[in-house]
């Protein structure tokens, strides 16, 4: 898990983002992504309800857990978990508290 805007790294394997907006002042020659897979984020109404607002956080993960288990979300995840049983996957967002954001839930998620 990284900022999208940290440079490159030759361990981060395949740069996925993870966001459904495009990081703001990024270009997307320097993001260097394998892909940009924005249907896995959370929906724009769970995004900002929470805000990172760090009260909601449990039923912002909760909520988000429900929405990966929605059909079109679980078979992003299978892709994306087959992915990394190739070559290492690294999840990017443009949020700066990685760890206040939804990608803990979604690498758990991966890991199974």
């Amino acid at each position: 898990m990284r900022r999208a805007y940290d440079a490159p790294e030759s361990a981060d394997g395949a740069r996925v983002l993870v966001d459904r907006l495009w990081p703001r002042g990024l270009s997307k020659d320097d993001a260097e992504l394998t892909e940009w897979d924005k249907e896995i984020a959370p929906s724009d109404e769970l995004r900002r309800w929470y805000g990172h607002d760090p009260a909601k956080k449990d039923e912002f993960v909760r909520r988000y857990r429900a929405e990966l288990d929605e059909p079109e979300r679980a078979e992003r995840v299978r892709r994306l978990r087959e992915l990394a049983e190739k070559q290492p996957v690294t999840l990017l967002t443009a949020t700066k508290e990685i760890e206040a954001s939804h990608l803990p839930v979604l690498r758990r998620r991966l890991q199974g």
